[in-house]
């Protein structure tokens, strides 16, 4: 059954990111960081939809800064049926549902260069798993088809098989995958 696997999968690699270093972590985020950035600028994207990293989520305490850099940054607010509007980060956050950070200010509709997801994992078929909620795989249907959906991962997070993620009917995938070591399109 998938929402057994989906379970077991989370739970696997929720604990593979708990047992990372602090200094393997930082120097991952570091990587993801550097390379998203230099991406976005090659790309000229002006515009960028997001995510505030939890603790120990790819791309760590300094993504929001560094992809606010020069661009206009969208950020998630949690509604309480689980669904995401969007705010334009202006440099502050305040606490949101579920221990998330999230944009104060008026919500607006995701129309953007390039839209950065978090994942738990992604296959070689850009299957995302997410943390169960769906909130983002009904950003990803919502999303314009010619923006590119990124998930950001850590090391040993891509599973290159094209059936390495469980699906349901309602899972979204991903247009590419970024680890510390480089990009996957799929």
């Amino acid at each position: 059954m998938s929402v057994e696997r989906k379970r077991e999968l989370r739970a696997a690699r929720l604990a593979a990111r708990r047992a990372m270093s602090a200094d393997d972590r930082e120097a991952q985020d570091a990587a993801l960081r550097s390379r998203l950035v230099e991406f976005l600028v090659s790309r000229a994207a002006g515009s960028v939809a997001a995510y505030v990293p939890l603790k120990g989520e790819p791309g760590g305490p300094r993504l929001t800064a560094d992809l606010a850099r020069g661009r206009r940054l969208l950020l998630p607010v949690l509604r309480a049926d689980n669904a995401l509007e969007w705010g334009v980060y202006a440099g502050v956050l305040a606490p949101g549902r579920r221990g998330l950070s999230e944009p104060v200010g008026a919500r607006v509709a995701l129309s953007v260069d390039v839209m950065i997801v978090p994942a738990l994992a992604v296959d070689g078929s850009g299957m995302r798993l997410g943390r169960g909620g769906g909130s983002y795989d009904r950003a990803l249907a919502s999303r314009a088809p010619a923006t590119p959906a990124v998930a950001l991962l850590y090391r040993g997070e891509f599973l290159p098989a094209l059936d390495g993620v469980p699906a349901e009917p309602h899972d979204r995938r991903v247009s590419g995958v970024l680890t510390p070591d480089g990009w996957v399109w799929v």
